[in-house]
């Protein structure tokens, strides 16, 4: 019986494009198309122009190829996505192998943030399934290896790797959203331009909480963006990656002491 994700695919399809090309000793003359080359040129057209740009028109054209023969190799839009998404993210990075674990996890984290800014429309892909593409998959083992050194097991592992790809994630679409509203109508929307015109509007008997954060921001003094390996990351991140690891770290010291 055949397995489908929320939309109805076949993931057995979406497997056998995702790793089409990587499977061994396959004999016979070589197609002249192939899943690899639609997918190329689909980064191609998504980089230059951005996800709205990409059509398998387009992409024909860019192959030079009819559009019914791409069609013979990915069947529908939705597949081309998860095929071009795969694709565009790439190979992970290679982490410290020194064994601490929360300087892996920020390498890690600060790759994927550098991947998010250099390809903003890889966040409009929808996401139906858990990953299941070669490079994909290769991003989550990356992360998983240092979790586990940190002393997560199994499922632990599995759901933090799966909050901090969220983290990140969200964080990204957030900035994106913003600065992509700001440039359509000049208006402020990065946090200090919005802290500034609200500093007059905001009560303190209504808003006490904000208030008193608005107070101390304005008054102390915000950290700079912080670097690792390279890559810079926002200081809101950063800070949110922090915490979560020391909860990782209180959680295992805390079931160390309780087993």
């Amino acid at each position: 019986m055949a397995t489908h994700d929320s939309k109805g695919h076949d993931l057995q399809r979406s497997l056998t494009l995702l790793w089409a090309g990587r499977s061994r000793g396959r004999r016979g003359p070589r197609p002249k198309l192939t899943v690899a080359q639609i997918a190329d040129a689909a980064v191609r057209v998504a980089d230059a122009d951005g996800l709205e740009a990409l059509s398998m028109q387009r992409i024909a054209a860019e192959l030079g190829y009819s559009t019914m023969s791409l069609y013979n190799h990915i069947p529908s839009k939705d597949l081309l996505l998860e095929v071009v998404a795969d694709v565009a993210a790439g190979p992970p990075p290679e982490l410290d192998g020194t064994g601490d674990f929360r300087h892996a996890v920020r390498q890690w984290v600060g790759a994927l943030w550098a991947g998010f800014q250099t390809r903003p429309w890889l966040l409009r892909v929808p996401l139906d399934h858990a990953p299941i593409g070669p490079n994909q998959l290769a991003w989550l083992d990356r992360l998983l290896r240092p979790l586990l050194t940190a002393g997560l097991v199994g499922g632990e592992a599995r759901a933090a790797a799966l909050h901090l790809t969220a983290v990140v994630r969200g964080t990204a679409q957030i900035t994106m959203d913003m600065a992509g509203a700001q440039a359509a109508d000049g208006s402020p929307h990065n946090e200090a331009e919005l802290a500034h015109a609200l500093a007059e509007l905001i009560d303190p008997d209504a808003y006490p909480a904000l208030a008193a954060v608005h107070a101390a921001e304005t008054t102390g003094d915000r950290s700079a963006p912080e670097r690792g390996d390279g890559r810079a990351l926002p200081v809101e991140l950063s800070f949110g990656v922090d915490r979560f690891l020391d909860g990782v770290e209180a959680w295992v010291a805390a079931k160390a002491r309780g087993g």
